[in-house]
């Protein structure tokens, strides 16, 4: 009786093997654009955006108004809290510094009505809130009243320092979701 032929020897996988090569090319451009928008942060440190103050303080209004500019931000300055809630439901500032003192008899705040903002609309505004009863870039009391950063009025025109590291660490915690929401 003759001898069976052996059996052919077994292929490589192909399809694994282009699966991985598929998913290692996937990996290798994920990484490049995580390197690239991080540079991108880098260089732009400085803000381009717009920041709206509603404090009913003049004299503190335009003492915030001079570390905000510093920090690359255009300032504008609404007496109404209706203006600028409007203008903050429309995503038009990335920034509002406001008061957290009541507002007048059967009047909302803007501070009030921050607080209303549904989680993503408030995730896209850097709350400064201004108050006698502030310790100055105290992040207890921040979160207590909900806000980002929290500063004492005699601290308002020399905020620069404690308002770029806020701002800074703000935007590493929600970088994930701001990443989502960018792609989605």
């Amino acid at each position: 009786a003759a001898a069976a032929p052996p059996p052919p020897a077994p292929e490589p996988p192909r399809a694994e093997a282009n699966a991985d090569s598929a998913a290692d090319a996937l990996r290798a451009e994920m990484m490049a654009q995580l390197r690239r928008e991080m540079s991108l942060g880098e260089a732009t440190r400085s803000h381009s955006g717009r920041a709206l103050v509603s404090l009913g303080d003049r004299g503190q209004a335009g003492a915030i108004t001079l570390p905000l500019t510093r920090q690359g931000y255009q300032v504008d300055n609404v007496d109404s809290p209706e203006e600028g809630s409007r203008l903050i439901e429309q995503g038009v500032y990335e920034m509002v510094v406001a008061s957290r003192a009541p507002a007048a008899a059967g009047k909302e705040s803007l501070y009030q009505r921050m607080s209303r903002l549904s989680p993503d609309s408030r995730r896209r505004v850097f709350l400064v809130l201004v108050g006698e009863d502030f310790k100055t870039g105290d992040g207890t009391q921040a979160w207590i009243a909900l806000a980002d950063l929290v500063v004492h009025p005699r601290d308002l025109n020399t905020v620069d320092a404690v308002l770029a590291k806020t701002v800074e660490e703000r935007g590493r915690l929600y970088q994930v979701y701001l990443d989502a929401r960018k792609r989605f």
